[in-house]
């Protein structure tokens, strides 16, 4: 087993070994919580009706752009359309993002602004929390037309711990983003890169929710279980604990 729980390092596994999740395996408990770990990249707190997702980096082909990089247009209306997809199925009354919900200033333009208002008018009711995050840091707190409590990191939410960057709190859970987890799963000379969930005795790493984002590859450490995201299924992968 990996030493590290985060490294830079690859984990070759044979696609063979990785069986499909359960239909319920997506139903963890975190914290004494049942907690709901979906593949679009976020996980649902059905108690607390609170959907929970990180590092979504709005703005990002617009920065790509300002700086001369021709990336196509649309990352932030598919991103909007996945958010509203999510608070559909899951009845979130609250989001929450786990830093960098903007990856730049030079990403802030007046088509992510009208966009952003036009998906909050369709969702007045739904409280939104971010806890900053580095790039929210250089990027500027959200403007006030956008109806969003901006918090530092960390912040408590009992019994977890929201933070951007990963920790290991005196007391609670941690519900981590920042690192943008993804697996390797190797079959002979064929390999796959997946997002994924780390999930530990005292932190979760959840994958990086938009969809211009890389991936850092990561090894769970023992006492983690590795949950691979493969389209519209998760994966645990073999020889992992859990968690608990």
């Amino acid at each position: 087993m990996p030493r590290s729980s985060v490294s830079g390092a690859s984990l070759p596994l044979p696609l063979a070994d990785a069986a499909p999740a359960a239909q319920d395996a997506g139903e963890v408990t975190l914290a004494g919580e049942r907690v709901v770990l979906l593949p679009e990249r976020a996980l649902h707190w059905p108690r607390a009706r609170t959907l929970f997702v990180a590092d979504v980096h709005l703005g990002k082909a617009a920065a790509f752009r300002a700086g001369g990089v021709p990336v196509p247009r649309g990352t932030t209306a598919h991103d909007l359309a996945r958010l509203d997809a999510l608070l559909r199925s899951t009845g979130a009354s609250r989001l929450v993002v786990l830093g960098d919900f903007l990856h730049a200033a030079a990403g802030r333009v007046p088509a992510l602004d009208a966009a952003f208002r036009a998906w909050r008018a369709a969702w007045p009711a739904v409280a939104i929390t971010l806890v900053r995050g580095n790039h929210d840091a250089s990027a500027g707190d959200p403007p006030p037309a956008w109806a969003i409590d901006v918090v530092a990191d960390p912040a408590p939410m009992a019994p977890f711990v929201l933070c951007h960057a990963p920790a290991l709190p005196r007391t609670g859970y941690a519900l981590c983003g920042h690192v943008h987890p993804g697996t390797r799963l190797a079959d002979g000379d064929d390999t796959v890169r997946l997002p994924c969930f780390v999930l530990g005795r005292r932190r979760a790493l959840l994958p990086a929710f938009g969809r211009m984002t890389g991936l850092a590859l990561v090894a769970g450490g023992p006492g983690e279980t590795v949950v691979a995201i493969a389209g519209t299924r998760l994966f645990r992968l073999p020889g992992r604990g859990a968690a608990r």
